[in-house]
């Protein structure tokens, strides 16, 4: 499992960024967009006759173009050959739309555009209400977390729980709770096996709890901008988070943690009889890996020796530990959680690959 921070290190860093950040709810024409000529992008929000200016992140960047229906290439394109037509573009389509968008900024720069439908289920809430849950587990241990710029994971292994694949090949159970404040993806909490021998993260695919980020429209036309309180959504916030406890208590229960080990411990019967290259060809055409990614778990597969479809589930976990972004990283480990769940045809397209 890839390394993260500290404890202490995302607790300092979330209080850091609640004090920084601020949500604004606005109608399109108060928003008027900025290019410099090195390329970078501003976002100039009329607050209460006061025209304030933001930088824009490149996640920003993409979801502005998404909201106008203007390709992100050709967004792009724009904006290094041609400033003055992306703003041109951009205003344009501003001022003609009548509705109002969330502005999600932090350190003076928009960070996300979102609809004004967007529910905020923010990391700080969440870590001061699952945190203490996770620290109730027994024999808990925070093996990794971390706040990247577009989600926060928190994975802890209780050694409570093992299970033993094959003499002395032994996993304990867990739990992942990942969140994303811009967009980026549900607020999740997965079970999650960790294999004691190399330190290999696999995120289960079933009984896990999902919350969108998606409610009610925030205002009306007519009432302007509006900055988006902290305690709004505080109440359903707190009956949500008591969910949360109940299914993580859920993941690490015996029943559950057998159940997915079980899972993972079938395929070691599964034998890669065809050409190994061949079998992470295919693996990588379904699930969209690159070519270092691709010759990274091939690296594993073939260096640990274990030809088998538990072989392949652990090359592509181990594999996630050398990949520099967290988030790919646990992408991979949940790739993992896929792997195991895969029917007997579609094993066998991996499997018998030639």
């Amino acid at each position: 499992m890839k390394s993260g921070r500290t404890l202490v290190s995302l607790a300092q860093e979330l209080e850091r960024q609640m004090h920084s950040k601020k949500d604004l709810i606005v109608p399109s024409q108060l928003v008027h967009h900025s290019t410099g000529d090195d390329g970078q992008t501003h976002i100039i929000v009329n607050e209460a006759g006061n025209p304030v200016r933001y930088g824009v992140t490149p996640l920003a960047r993409r979801q502005l173009a998404d909201k106008l229906k203007i390709p992100h290439a050709y967004f792009e394109r724009m904006r290094e050959e041609q400033p003055v037509l992306l703003d041109r573009n951009v205003n344009t389509w501003l001022q003609s739309e009548d509705d109002r968008r969330m502005l999600r900024t932090l350190d003076g720069q928009v960070r996300a555009v979102l609809s004004d439908r967007y529910r905020r289920l923010d990391n700080f809430d969440l870590a001061e209400s699952v945190l203490p849950i996770l620290q109730q587990l027994p024999e808990v241990r925070f093996e990794s977390v971390e706040l990247t710029e577009t989600r926060m994971y928190l994975k802890c292994i209780t050694s409570r729980l093992t299970y033993e694949m094959a003499p002395g090949d032994v996993v304990q159970a867990g739990v992942v709770i990942s969140n994303s404040e811009v967009g980026q993806g549900t607020l999740s909490v997965q079970p999650l096996l960790y294999r004691l021998i190399c330190r290999n993260g696999l995120i289960a695919a079933d009984r896990s709890l999902r919350k969108t980020h998606v409610g009610r429209s925030l205002g009306t036309e007519d009432e302007g901008l509006q900055v988006y309180q902290d305690d709004t959504l505080r109440a359903d916030d707190k009956a949500f988070f008591l969910k949360v406890r109940d299914v993580v208590q859920a993941a690490v229960s015996e029943a559950s943690f057998r159940q997915t080990a079980q899972k993972l411990q079938k395929t070691l019967k599964i034998p890669l009889v065809g050409d190994p290259v061949k079998t992470v060809e295919v693996l990588a055409q379904r699930y969209t890996l690159n070519d270092v990614e691709r010759s990274g778990v091939l690296r594993h597969l073939i260096t640990e020796g274990e030809l088998s479809g538990y072989g392949l589930v652990n090359a592509v976990t181990h594999y996630s530990q050398e990949i520099d972004d967290y988030d790919r990283a646990t992408e991979f480990e949940a790739l993992g959680g896929k792997l195991i769940e895969l029917g007997t045809a579609e094993w066998k397209g991996l499997a018998e690959a030639i």
